[in-house]
C-alpha cells in the first residue's frame, strides 16, 4: 500500500512539473469565441494542433461559453478552464466525430502527457443530443437497433484509449448523452477532485476505467444515473492493474462502485478506500467476474453506505458457456452501512427500475457457481442496519431446498437478480475459505428469514457476530456445507 502510494505521489507530481513548465496559449489567440453561439470545433482543433506541434502547453478558456463538436487531444497538451469557462457540447449529432473507436466531445488515441484541468466546465447538453440523436434514428439518418428508446450512437464527453501520463484535475463534468468519461486501456491515469453530474439520460455512467494499469480515481464527487465508478475488461488479453479508488462521494441510480459490466480480462491490485455511497439505487459495492476473466487482490478499507438498496454484492457467472470466471483474495473491512425500506434513488429523472418484484430487502450477497467458488473471501468491522419487515408472502424459500434458488449463471448480474433469498442479513452460496470477524447486523423490524445462510460453502469461519432481531432463534443456518464455525 506504501508503495503504491508513493508510485501515485510521484506521478502527480511529474504531472504538475510538466504543467508548470509548460506554454500557455488562451483560447483567443485561435480566434475561439466565447459568446455561446459560434461552433469552435475547428478554431480549438488548430489550436491543439500547433500547440502539440510546438512544444506541449496549455489552451486555456477564459470566462465564457465556447460552444464545440468533437474535438482530439494530442501529445502534451493540456486544457485549462479557468472558472467561469464552459466548453459546451453540440447538440447536434453531425457534429462529433463517428469515425472513431467511441463517439465522445473530447478524444484522445494514443497520446501522451494530456489533460483537462481548472475550475471551469464541460457540459454535454446530453438530453437534448440524444433526444437529437434518437430522432435522426427514427428520420432513417443513423442506423441503430434502438432499444428501449435509446441509441448507442450517443456521444461520450470523454473517450480516451490507449493514452499515458493524462491527468484531469478539479473541472466539472456534467450532463453527457452517455457514458460521461471512459479511459480504455490508458496507463498512468489521475482523475482528481473531479465533480460530475450525469443525470441527463439513461446510461449516464459518471467513471468508466477499462483495462487500465496504474490509476488514481480520488475526491471526487460523483452523481450518476448509472454506476457511479466502474471498472470494465473489454478485452480478454488485458486488465485493469493497480488501480486506487479514495475519497469519494458517489450518488447513483444504479451501483455505487462496481466492477464487471464487461469482465472478459480481469481486475488485479485493486483499492478502496474511504469512500461514501448514498441514495444509491443498486450496490454500493459490486465485484463481478461473469465474462471469463478473473477477479483478485481487492482490498475494500472504509467505506460509508447511507440510504442504498444494497451493500455489498460479489458475483461470479458465465454468460458465455464454458468461459469460466474465477474471483479470490477479496478483503472487505470497516464497513458502516444501513439499508432503506424505500427506493433510495426516487427523485431521480431516470430512476432504477422497480424489477425483479415482489421481493424483500436483500442482504449481502456472495453468490459463485456449483463447482466453481469465491474463494478466500475476509470481511471485518462491518456494521448494517436493515429494516427488516420480511414477508413470506412474497417467496418463502424453505431452508431444506435451497437449491429450489435458480443460478442464473449467463444473467446479466444485479443483486436482485435471485428474487428472494432465505436471509436478511448475509446469504452466502457456492464459496469457501471465508473469514468474517466483527460482524454486527441489526433488523429494525421482525423479519421472517434468519439473518446468515450458508448454501454449499466450504471452510468457513465467523468470529464476533452479533446480531439483533426481534424474535431471533438462529443466527445462520448452513446447508450442504462443510467446517463452518460460528461464534
Amino acid at each position: 500500500m506504501i508503495h503504491q502510494k508513493k508510485s501515485f505521489v510521484i506521478l502527480l507530481f511529474l504531472l504538475q512539473v510538466l504543467m508548470v513548465q509548460a506554454k500557455d496559449y488562451p483560447a483567443s489567440l485561435f480566434r475561439i469565441k466565447s459568446d455561446g453561439v459560434t461552433l469552435n470545433t475547428r478554431s480549438i482543433q488548430f489550436g491543439i494542433d500547433y500547440i502539440s506541434k510546438n512544444g506541449g502547453g496549455r489552451l486555456v478558456f477564459y470566462v465564457g461559453r465556447y460552444l464545440t463538436g468533437s474535438i482530439h487531444l494530442k501529445s502534451n497538451v493540456t486544457i485549462q478552464l479557468e472558472e467561469g469557462a464552459v466548453l459546451v457540447g453540440s447538440v447536434n449529432p453531425f457534429d462529433y466525430d463517428r469515425s472513431a473507436l467511441s463517439a465522445a466531445l473530447v478524444l484522445a488515441d494514443g497520446q501522451e502527457n494530456i489533460g483537462i484541468t481548472g475550475k471551469g466546465v464541460i457540459d454535454g447538453q446530453g438530453r437534448a443530443l440524444a433526444n437529437n440523436t434518437i430522432e435522426n434514428v427514427h428520420n432513417g439518418l443513423i442506423k441503430d437497433p434502438l432499444k428501449y428508446d435509446r441509441t448507442q450512437e450517443r456521444p461520450m464527453i470523454i473517450y480516451m484509449r490507449s493514452c499515458r501520463n493524462v491527468r484531469m484535475n478539479h473541472i466539472t463534468l456534467q450532463n453527457s448523452a452517455f457514458w460521461l468519461q471512459t479511459y480504455d486501456q490508458c496507463k498512468n491515469l489521475l482523475v482528481d477532485s473531479v465533480t460530475v453530474h450525469n443525470v441527463a439520460f439513461w446510461n449516464s455512467d459518471g467513471v468508466d476505467i477499462v483495462d487500465c494499469d496504474s490509476v488514481q480515481v480520488s475526491n471526487c464527487y460523483i452523481d450518476a444515473a448509472d454506476d457511479g465508478i466502474c471498472l470494465k475488461s473489454h478485452d480478454a488479453k488485458a486488465f485493469c492493474n493497480n488501480v486506487l479508488i479514495r475519497n469519494n462521494v458517489v450518488r447513483s441510480s444504479a451501483n455505487g462502485i462496481k466492477f464487471g459490466t464487461a469482465s472478459r480480462g480481469g481486475f488485479r491490485n485493486i483499492k478502496i478506500l474511504n469512500n461514501t455511497v448514498f441514495d444509491t439505487y443498486r450496490s454500493a459495492i459490486a465485484l463481478e467476474s461473469v465474462d471469463g476473466g478473473f477477479l483478485e487482490d481487492v482490498v475494500v478499507d472504509g467505506l460509508k453506505s447511507v440510504h442504498t438498496g444494497n451493500v455489498i454484492f460479489l458475483r461470479l457467472g458465465e454468460r458465455v458457456a464454458g468461459k469460466k470466471s474465477t474471483m479470490q483474495r477479496i478483503t472487505i473491512r470497516n464497513v458502516v452501512a444501513e439499508v432503506p425500506q424505500d427506493k433510495p434513488d426516487a427523485g431521480y429523472d431516470y430512476e432504477g427500475p422497480v424489477e425483479d418484484m415482489p421481493r424483500n430487502i436483500s442482504p449481502v450477497i456472495i453468490a459463485g457457481l456449483p463447482g466453481q467458488y469465491i474463494n478466500d473471501i475476509t470481511f471485518s468491522n462491518i456494521d448494517i442496519k436493515y429494516p427488516g419487515g420480511g414477508k413470506a408472502l412474497f417467496a418463502n424459500v424453505p431452508l431444506d431446498k435451497l437449491e429450489s434458488i435458480p443460478e442464473m449463471a449467463a444473467s446479466y448480474p444485479e443483486f436482485s437478480m435471485f428474487k428472494e433469498v432465505p436471509a436478511w442479513g448475509i446469504y452466502i452460496r457456492h464459496a469457501r475459505n471465508l473469514h468474517f470477524s466483527d460482524i454486527k447486523l441489526k433488523a429494525e423490524k421482525k423479519d421472517y428469514r434468519l439473518p446468515i445462510v450458508m448454501d454449499d460453502v466450504q471452510a468457513a469461519q465467523l468470529d464476533q457476530i452479533k446480531i439483533e432481531q426481534i424474535g431471533l432463534k438462529k443466527i445462520y443456518h448452513a446447508y450442504k456445507s462443510s467446517e463452518v464455525n460460528v461464534k
